[in-house]
């Protein structure tokens, strides 16, 4: 349900079937790329599982992703159409070229050239699917350069729902009410909670967005019983009156995507009387990796332990294992893991299947994760990444700037936040205000730094390479 629609599950599987039969009309063939560029929505769920169901891979884009972001995408992953909403609806239809067919979920008449996504009808022709085609490919970022597309196929996808179903107590079954106001775009919306709540038919709960007030008023209304967040949510959460009321039904508080902060795991424990468990995962693992869940206790500080089905190891900076209570490079192996990198599969498991994450835990010693650091220089906000250098070369683009560098500092509420040092050039100036607005018109607005640093100069290394770890430091 979302709003005042309410679906049953039978209705939904009608709307997938209507979804796959319309996008064969369109003469879509197994393997074409979808782009999804919705809100949470039936109109997602439909086209999503529509897509798979025709054999499609299905490409989520970001809502709030600005024109050059979503041209990105649809060029770089070769879509052959795009479904978007309203909200996405100028960057689509600036970003859309001749070879990708625009498809408007739209009450009324598409523009020119737009298909209308609600006149889809009739059923769709059988399709087998192998359960090692790609099914999903979903934009992450590294380190540097451009985001990349990691290959998701439908062994993976379902795998990484049965391993979490597996557990001893699943965390959602058929009679739970679970709210989803996490983005669908996002892999733990998408498979780590939609896939979940199909696969046992359970309640959802589509929320279009976030507001706390407005959110605990949805928990109340539809008695909710298992809430995915993630900590801004639960940050906010933690000051507004009412909570205990308002969670009154919940029965789970499970978080992910991002670091939280104890002292707002204590406060909303305190104030529902619930334990807040933590996972950890990501895209590439379609994505869950570890629970607090697997051992049946919350425990501010650890991320659990790994998940039915997931091998885990922390390895050294000689690829050996870590001696016993030393931090390591987290190392994973499963059936629910990517098959590399569009287009090409790289940089995917080793000739052995394990991952090496790029994040850095150790064991406690109850055996459960504690995350530490991370190899990689990925900033995460709100549990979205945001990768420096994409940042740094839209800054360095401004007339008025010579050198830029971006790194990622703490933020009480959406876990870290991307502050930016910024050199001007030689007899220019340039004020904070004036690049935030600059940045503005050209990533989406979770990337947009927000502290701005004026500085003469930025500290270098012997090669010339920005010694990131010195501004690092002059911000403890």
């Amino acid at each position: 349900m979302v709003g005042d629609r309410t679906q049953s599950w039978s209705q939904v599987e009608a709307a997938v079937d209507v979804a796959a039969a319309g996008f064969q009309g369109l003469g879509l063939r197994p393997g074409d790329r979808v782009a999804l560029a919705l809100t949470n929505s039936p109109e997602f769920v439909a086209a999503y599982f529509g897509a798979l169901r025709a054999g499609l891979v299905a490409v989520p884009v970001n809502t709030g992703s600005t024109q050059p972001e979503v041209e990105f995408v649809l060029t770089d992953s070769g879509a052959s159409a795009v479904v978007f909403d309203r909200a996405a609806a100028a960057s689509v239809r600036a970003a859309v070229s001749n070879s990708v067919r625009p498809i408007r979920v739209v009450v009324g008449a598409p523009a020119p050239g737009e298909v209308a996504f609600g006149s889809f009808t009739g059923g769709a022709r059988a399709h087998t699917t192998d359960p090692e085609s790609l099914a999903l490919l979903i934009y992450t970022s590294g380190t540097s350069g451009r985001p990349k597309g990691a290959m998701l196929t439908h062994r993976a996808l379902r795998a990484s729902v049965e391993q979490v179903h597996d557990l001893p107590n699943p965390p959602v079954t058929a009679n739970d009410v679970v709210l989803l106001v996490l983005p669908l775009f996002h892999i733990y919306a998408l498979n780590g909670t939609l896939a979940a709540v199909a696969r046992a038919a359970a309640t959802l709960v589509l929320v279009e967005r976030f507001d706390p007030t407005q959110t605990l008023e949805v928990v109340r209304r539809h008695r909710v019983t298992n809430i995915p967040g993630a900590p801004p949510m639960f940050v906010a959460w933690s000051t507004e009156p009412g909570l205990r009321e308002a969670f009154e039904t919940v029965r789970l508080l499970m978080t992910g995507a991002a670091p939280m902060p104890a002292s707002v795991l204590e406060q909303i424990s305190t104030a529902t009387g619930l334990p807040v468990f933590e996972g950890y995962g990501l895209t590439e693992a379609a994505p869950g990796v570890s629970s607090t869940l697997v051992g049946g206790r919350a425990k501010p500080g650890s991320v659990g332990r790994a998940l039915p089905g997931v091998e885990l190891r922390l390895v050294d900076d000689d690829g050996e294992l870590a001696e016993e209570g030393d931090p390591g490079e987290i190392c994973i192996r499963g059936a629910n893991l990517f098959s590399g990198y569009w287009p090409d599969a790289s940089g995917g498991p080793d000739a052995d299947g394990w991952y090496a994450t790029g994040d850095v835990a150790y064991e406690d010693d109850d055996g459960d994760l504690v995350l530490v650091d991370r190899l990689k220089e990925l900033i995460i906000v709100s549990g979205f990444n945001v990768y420096p250098r994409e940042v740094e070369d839209v800054l360095v683009g401004h007339p008025s700037v010579a050198e830029a560098a971006v790194v990622g500092v703490p933020h009480p509420y959406t876990g870290e936040a991307v502050k930016a040092y910024v050199v001007p050039r030689a007899g220019a100036t340039v004020s904070a205000a004036e690049l935030s607005e600059y940045v503005g018109t050209r990533l989406a607005r979770f990337k947009w730094p927000t502290i701005v640093q004026v500085v003469d100069l930025l500290p270098h290394s012997a090669t010339g390479k920005v010694a990131k770890g010195r501004l690092r430091e002059s911000e403890q």
